[in-house]
């Protein structure tokens, strides 16, 4: 291909700054050197920052940096990647947060690939050349700067911050009545430990319902509530055993305790003995028939109701379907297509406007000619 010297002499002019190497400096910031883990692996967010600061704009450079993982050292998940330019230098931020789950020191390094494009892979766009036998990028392998957290052991089987919030019924209820309870866990932390949250009493019914989580994830860790509802149900009294977990507070850097300190309950005797209930000489149920009225009047609402009555479809006039698809169509194309096909003589000049691109507001024609 014959080459344009005069694009060739704009792409240096515009270019050539571009291909001038770019400087660039990699920082890296910890928020902590000491965190903490239990033999459950339960541990301490520890936040990441990552930012990589231009000489200038840095057109030809991308990165590529997403380390997160699960092994059994370590979790890191992203939180924030951000890129912009400030003054003409162009700046690159990633934000992680590091789980560690073994307790001793541990260090970090993590790889970046620096990406940059090359100065043929531009030249030949510039100049419209269709070359498969160059490389679009180089690639420049960086290892960060390495960081050291110590890690320590915590007997508790819970890290973090943590509030508990108990909602009850009143402690006195009738036989059979649902007794109601909640618990609403608030914090910072691993809200995996609630999840074993049960209770078995003898002579109770329980029920619950799972729980519910609203959690995000901050510079800080895991973030946000657990909640979980019962319902207790008997026909005599019956206790709610305590629950207590600890943990240990980031906030105070002691052991600490939620605590649900149960409850008794009392259940008020049924109306009625089961005797009595079950007695064919007591007259404990009776059927009044003016009730059938009501159950009928009912029934017949509810048919009502649910069946789907037919309409008889009134069919629709010529003008009406052709309307129809007039307000239907899409484009000025369409638009005439309909009109040659329906009436061309009527539509005539419309027809060759359109052609003629004197009328262009397909809303206009559509309110023209359905008016």
């Amino acid at each position: 291909m014959k080459l344009n010297l005069g694009r060739f002499i704009l792409f240096l002019f515009l270019f050539t700054p571009l291909i001038q190497a770019s400087e660039y400096q990699w920082r890296v910031q910890v928020n902590k050197k000491e965190a903490h883990v239990n033999e459950a692996h339960v541990n301490e967010a520890i936040h990441l920052h990552y930012s990589c600061d231009y000489s200038d704009s840095a057109e030809l450079y991308v990165i590529e940096f997403n380390p997160t993982t699960d092994n059994k050292n370590y979790k890191i998940e992203i939180l924030r990647e951000d890129e912009r330019i400030v003054n003409g230098k162009k700046i690159n931020e990633y934000e992680f947060v590091l789980f560690v789950k073994k307790a001793g020191q541990f260090s970090l390094s993590l790889d970046t690939l620096m990406k940059k494009t090359n100065k043929d892979s531009i030249e030949n766009g510039m100049l419209g050349r269709d070359n498969a036998n160059y490389e679009e990028f180089s690639l420049y392998p960086y290892k960060q700067k390495s960081i050291e957290v110590n890690i320590l052991e915590t007997q508790s089987p819970m890290v973090g911050e943590f509030t508990l919030s108990v909602k009850k019924d009143k402690a006195t209820i009738e036989a059979y009545e649902p007794y109601h309870l909640e618990f609403l866990v608030s914090g910072l932390g691993d809200f995996q430990v609630f999840k074993d949250v049960a209770y078995k009493i003898e002579g109770v019914e329980v029920f619950s319902e799972e729980a519910k989580e609203e959690i995000v994830l901050t510079a800080d860790g895991y973030k946000g509530t657990w909640r979980k509802k019962f319902a207790f149900v008997s026909d005599k009294n019956f206790s709610i055993p305590a629950l207590e977990t600890k943990y240990f507070d980031l906030k105070e850097k002691k052991l600490k305790t939620l605590r649900f300190d149960g409850l008794d309950i009392v259940v008020s005797p049924a109306k009625f003995k089961k005797e009595q209930l079950l007695d064919p000489k007591e007259e404990v149920l009776t059927f009044d028939k003016s009730y059938l009225y009501y159950l009928l009047t009912f029934l017949a609402g509810f048919l009502v109701a649910k069946i789907k009555f037919i309409k008889p479809k009134v069919q629709d006039s010529d003008e009406k379907l052709f309307c129809k698809r007039v307000k239907e169509v899409d484009s000025l194309e369409k638009l005439s297509f309909i009109l040659v096909t329906q009436d061309a003589k009527k539509y005539e000049k419309i027809i060759s406007a359109i052609d003629l691109k004197e009328l262009t507001s397909l809303k206009k024609l559509k309110n023209l000619i359905c008016s």
